[in-house]
């Protein structure tokens, strides 16, 4: 059980007094990021952090599917921009007009698409030419 502060001793003096046994004891080694900064320190606060930390982990979007199609949409095509290789950026453009086609198959919620599939062919000779050999 917790020690109670006793009654006649300032709440501050006796905080004081825990942190140094603690200290003391040894109870704040080897925590871990001991020595780091501590992240988004300088960052305003928000009282939603650990939820959209949280989403960001598990990797949820809370975007509508058309949204979040589009929002892929456009960072594939950006990817498949930067491919190393036009194999790659095939591939790239090929796996997100398949997702495209899938959802003009079966209308998504949410607000319209307004995506159609890329012309892998005009995408490869945009990156032919940013990739001189």
């Amino acid at each position: 059980m917790t020690e109670r502060k006793p009654p006649g001793v300032s709440f501050e003096s006796w905080v004081d007094r825990q942190i140094r046994e603690a200290t003391e004891r040894g109870d704040f080694d080897d925590l871990p990021g001991a020595g780091k900064p501590i992240p988004d320190l300088d960052k305003p606060y928000d009282e939603n952090w650990w939820v959209k930390k949280k989403l960001r982990e598990e990797n949820v979007s809370l975007l509508p599917p058309t949204l979040a199609l589009r929002k892929e949409a456009e960072d594939a095509l950006a990817a498949a921009r930067e491919a190393t290789t036009e194999v790659r950026a095939r591939r790239i453009v090929e796996d997100i007009n398949e997702k495209i086609r899938d959802a003009l198959g079966r209308p998504l919620p949410g607000p319209p698409l307004n995506l159609m599939p890329y012309d892998v062919d005009r995408v490869i000779d945009e990156w032919r030419e940013r990739h001189p050999d």
